[in-house]
């Protein structure tokens, strides 16, 4: 329970005296260690560093638990309990950057550092460092007409984001006063005459800051897509994490179009045309110094191009299968396919399951010097020097089928085919497995013995798909659970049975949930790993393999060989600590579907 203020305090900053006292008052700190601190007490010593940020900095020894320190989280805690203010942990994706800004000017925030947090009908919330004092505030209520509500921050977050935040609303501000608004129109030839004419240049100095910043913070909190939507009179700006999107921000929609016409100029994309799809590719590089790609893909829409970059971290070419979560006797399978030497290999699953991964982590570990590796992709996913990588140009008439025909007469070992849509290209990929090579490829189907029967629709025949097939896997990607923060939960009976069944799978002893920290954006999920689904062609399989098959008897074979399904993979990870029951529902089909 919070304490009340201490009424001597008011009006006065935070000292590392202060601070000390609470430290050991509340048994944390030990006297020993708050006497070696004691000489930075006296006036003027810290300079312009804050007491909090001295403190966390130490690697003090918390003598509450052992093993523990003194971090910046425990000394907002108790800062917290000591003043009555709740804690605020800044989240970039939920902050209304464009709203905040106008709250207060920037020397103002800077001058009294603090920052408004958030804008509502009700009240604004300010953050600040020096809970005590409030010489700001009468001022501050005056101008926005509404009852202010203080809560606490770190101090290096003030400072961090109050830089951040100013410096991209007043980019977006500059641009839009540089271009001239746009009419709101429902009809896309309209819009494209109306947008050419006045919105800001895409080589505009602050249209350059907005793309800087975006493309930072989608590195920083991992994003794997990023989104600028437009809509009437706005330009939306989302972000996927974890296979989950984030409103992010929402840009005027003039500086929507000019945002969107600066990464078609770095994607090396025609600019003036918006009226047909276009794809694109750039490089730049993230926080750390590593090149990271982008693919790029516009689409006409009723109010302007729908932008959507991919962003692929080279860094996924090097995972091993336990970082992607293929472990165990699962991986056994998957090697004896892979490694058979010839034949096909086909992973399946949705869009967004995780399967180019899979398939680049594979061929990455078979790409010896002593092998050629040959891809066609549509498009090629990321560039890996040790493939020969061809990418579909349907213009051009290559395609998949001349693809894999072409790719036959250069001397390939491994051909990875990125995926079989129809008859011609499954009638290539089984000729060159009839040759000798190995065929690595997708299909989209829900699981594993649907790939089968999948062949057969489009017109392969059973004898051919015996003879050449030497295993199909199926995947979904699961969100993990944040080690951080994650806590021990009850299990839902009923949940549990509806993940397992039909099979009869006991309880497990503890399952853990999500909570939400700073570490994982409060989603209490940090990264995906894959649920698999691994079906190899024994001689058993192979005989049920009719004209006419049953994806069900191919299905119960494959279970009493030791296949597990995709949800039973997901029940393993939920034993396991790694995800929750209601993530494994969500991704995981029920078996049959």
């Amino acid at each position: 329970m919070s304490a009340a203020p201490d009424p001597a305090m008011a009006g006065t900053k935070i000292s590392l005296q202060y601070i000390l006292d609470l430290l050991m008052g509340a048994g944390i700190l030990s006297a020993k260690d708050a006497r070696k601190l004691m000489p930075m007490t006296a006036p003027g010593t810290l300079g312009k560093i804050h007491p909090l940020v001295y403190v966390s900095e130490q690697g003090m020894q918390d003598q509450r638990t052992e093993g523990d320190l003194i971090t910046m989280d425990v000394l907002m805690q108790v800062l917290s309990e000591a003043t009555g203010q709740a804690l605020y942990r800044i989240d970039p994706l939920k902050i209304n950057v464009g709203s905040i800004a106008e709250v207060m000017s920037l020397a103002f925030a800077q001058r009294h550092k603090i920052l408004a947090v958030d804008v509502n009908d009700e009240d604004v919330v300010i953050a600040s460092i020096e809970p005590f004092v409030d010489s700001w505030m009468s001022n501050l209520e005056h101008v926005v007409r509404k009852p202010i509500r203080r809560v606490l921050t770190d101090p290096r977050d003030i400072d961090r984001f109050t830089k951040e935040f100013y410096s991209m609303a007043r980019s977006v501000r500059g641009a839009r006063d540089r271009g001239v608004e746009g009419t709101d129109v429902g009809n896309l030839e309209q819009l494209v005459e109306v947008g050419t004419k006045g919105e800001p240049d895409a080589n505009d100095q602050h249209i350059v800051n907005i793309v800087d910043w975006l493309l930072g913070y989608a590195f920083e909190q991992r994003a794997s897509d990023i989104h600028i939507e437009p809509r009437r009179g706005v330009g939306n700006v989302r972000f996927r994490i974890d296979g989950v999107l984030n409103h992010v921000y929402e840009l005027p929609g003039d500086v929507g179009a000019a945002v969107t016409s600066r990464f078609k100029i770095l994607g090396r994309m025609d600019v003036a045309e918006k009226r047909r799809p276009q794809d694109g590719r750039m490089k730049t590089r993230n926080p750390e110094g590593n090149e990271i790609e982008l693919r790029l893909s516009t689409l006409p829409t009723a109010f302007g191009e729908k932008l959507v970059m991919r962003i692929f971290d080279p860094d996924v070419l090097l995972k091993s299968f336990a970082e992607l979560g293929l472990a165990n006797e699962d991986l056994k399978r998957w090697h004896a396919m892979t490694e058979s030497g010839n034949g096909i290999v086909l992973v399946t699953g949705p869009t967004g399951s995780g399967k180019t991964t899979t398939l680049y982590s594979t061929l990455r570990q078979l790409a010896t010097s002593e092998v050629n590796v040959c891809t066609i992709e549509d498009p090629i996913e990321m560039v890996e020097a040790s493939f020969n990588q061809t990418q579909v140009q349907a213009s051009l008439g290559l395609d998949f089928a001349a693809g894999v025909r072409t790719l036959l007469r250069q001397d390939p070992d491994i051909i990875m085919i990125g995926e079989i849509r129809d008859l011609e290209t499954a009638e290539m990929a089984i000729q060159a497995a009839l040759t000798g090579h190995l065929v690595i490829s997708t299909l989209h189907t829900n699981d594993s013995p649907r790939a089968i029967t999948r062949l057969l629709e489009l017109g392969v025949p059973s004898y051919l798909i015996k003879a050449t097939l030497r295993g199909v896997m199926a995947q979904r990607l699961v969100r993990i659970l944040c080690k951080e923060c994650k806590v021990e939960d009850t299990v839902d009976a009923d949940a549990w049975a509806q993940m397992v069944q039909p099979f009869k799978v006991g309880l497990p002893k503890k399952i853990y949930g999500p909570v939400g920290c700073k570490y994982c954006r409060d989603s209490g999920y940090f990264g995906r790993q894959g649920l698999y689904e691994v079906l190899v062609l024994s001689d058993e399989v192979q005989e049920l393999i009719k004209d006419h098959t049953e994806v069900d008897s191919i299905r119960h074979r494959a279970l009493k060989e030791g296949m597990r399904t995709l949800r039973l993979s997901g029940a393993a990870r939920v034993a396991a600590g790694e995800t929750t029951i209601a993530e494994v529902l969500r991704v995981a089909p029920r078996m049959g579907q």
